[in-house]
């Protein structure tokens, strides 16, 4: 380090999201844009991300929301199988987005619908075993995709990651 260089100086990779911020502070010094480092970085993660996983549940023939399905009804455990309001529930969707996927899924022979016991009116969705291989090996290249998302940063750093995201999710104004 050049003997007049701080210790304490920024590093010089700034990114998108620094350049927004600087811009900001130069053109509305009057406002703290200081919360866009984390917010503006988190959207652009997600939306990163996001790219990143829909192309791994593409080779399967399957969408985010249709994965989610599929792999809501395997990690319930025998008898893999849910109601609507119970996946609804787990997906954090609207009855309309379940019913959708649910359609297309049962299309391609994935799940199937049958009427619950206990209610007639009521349905209950059952993967079926070519859903259970599907979502079994989409599964194992989903978590390889996501160990190598998740590379550049150590252990700790992705436990420490996770703490700080699941206390942000805690603390976020619920309305």
């Amino acid at each position: 380090m050049p003997q007049d260089a701080d210790p304490l100086a920024r590093p010089t990779d700034d990114d998108a999201v620094d350049r927004i911020v600087g811009q900001w502070q130069r053109e509305r010094p009057d406002l703290d844009p200081g919360p866009m480092h984390v917010v503006g970085r988190i959207t652009r993660l997600h939306w990163a991300l996001d790219e990143h996983l829909c192309r791994v549940f593409a080779r399967y023939d399957l969408g985010r929301g249709e994965f989610d399905v599929l792999a809501t009804l395997r990690r319930s455990g025998p008898p893999f199988e849910l109601t609507a309001g119970e996946l609804r529930g787990a997906a954090m969707v609207t009855s309309g987005a379940v019913t959708k996927r649910v359609d297309r899924l049962e299309r391609a022979g994935l799940v199937g619908r049958r009427a619950a016991e206990d209610d007639a009116r009521g349905r209950l969705i059952r993967l079926t075993g070519r859903g259970r291989d599907l979502v079994d090996e989409a599964l194992e290249a989903h978590v390889k995709n996501e160990a190598r998302l998740l590379a550049g940063l150590t252990a700790d750093e992705r436990s420490t990651l996770t703490d700080l995201l699941r206390k942000l999710g805690r603390t976020l104004p619920s309305e």
